[in-house]
């Protein structure tokens, strides 16, 4: 009967491990990962996670301990993945017209690393609930649950939730080229000028409290959003061409950020959801709540 049983719990912990990756697995706009190829590596990596968080229950109850040192072989395999991922999106990059950014691939890679220790506390669950309480249709259940919360695992802030986005006019002053009242670079062709006028879009973007004004000043957040627009909307550019390139600057008076987009489609009302909807890097998130209570206040107050 034991054997029936922990044979059931580790098909149904593998199952439910092997749908959450599924559930996890997307090509978005970044398109990343690539579809086939990048399916197929990331759900076998996926079914190799799931199928270690199942078998780690019937190890425990049968008292092999030495057994669940695995885990820990598991662990560094997934960290060799993540850095796998890493060198390859660096690679990557250096062919984008508007490049991710290191700290945009350090995220992407970080996910991927995450979402397969996900898989595994996933499958460990299942298999587990169908042990202790000897019925397949409790890790049914489980595992629907845990289905059901990986899809609040995979959101995450974006940039309408720290700061207000809205567009803001571009005009040149001589050779500089501001946003509203943010200097941005300056210009010295006419006909780069004139090109930069017709196609372009000013954004502005304004922190809501002090923490986002940390965030958004981020330089791997800025790129973050050039990259996002420029993935979307293609970009009005080509190689050799360093005037026509987007650009984010701050105001150093009060940490709003001017944006220069630069689409190949310019849609502006599009441009402004898709920057409300970049994504807020890890790397760039700042608590000012974790000071002490008298700095806090007077960083708050600023």
């Amino acid at each position: 009967m034991n054997l029936s049983l922990y044979t059931l719990a580790v098909v149904w912990g593998v199952a439910a491990g092997f749908v959450t990756r599924i559930r996890m697995l997307e090509s978005d706009y970044r398109q990343y990962p690539t579809y086939p190829h990048g399916h197929v590596i990331h759900l076998a990596l996926g079914l190799i996670a799931a199928a270690l968080g199942a078998v780690a229950v019937p190890a425990l109850m049968q008292k092999d301990y030495t057994a669940i040192t695995f885990l820990t072989v598991a662990a560094q395999q997934f960290r060799d993945v993540r850095n796998m991922e890493r060198q390859m999106l660096t690679n990557l990059d250096e062919l984008e017209l508007v490049p991710r950014g290191k700290n945009y691939i350090e995220g992407i890679a970080m996910v991927f690393e995450g979402r397969n220790y996900i898989v595994i506390f996933a499958a460990f669950l299942t298999s587990l609930s169908v042990v202790i309480f000897h019925h397949w249709w409790v890790g049914a259940l489980v595992g629907l649950a845990i289905l059901f919360l990986s899809g609040f695992l995979m959101s995450g802030k974006v940039i309408h939730d720290i700061a207000e986005v809205e567009v803001a006019p571009l005009r040149i002053e001589g050779a500089s080229l501001y946003v509203q009242d943010i200097y941005l670079m300056n210009i010295g062709l006419e006909d780069n000028r004139k090109r930069i006028l017709e196609n372009g879009i000013g954004i502005l973007v304004t922190p809501r409290r002090a923490s986002g004004r940390v965030t958004i000043g981020n330089i791997g957040q800025r790129q973050a959003i050039l990259h996002d627009v420029s993935t979307i909307l293609g970009v009005y550019r080509d190689t050799g061409e360093p005037a026509l390139t987007p650009l984010a600057k701050r105001d150093l008076k009060d940490g709003r950020l001017g944006i220069l987009l630069l689409p190949q489609e310019k849609d502006v009302e599009r441009a402004v959801e898709i920057v409300k909807n970049v994504p807020v890097l890890e790397s760039a998130i700042r608590k000012p709540s974790k000071m002490p209570k008298e700095l806090r206040k007077r960083w708050e107050s600023t």
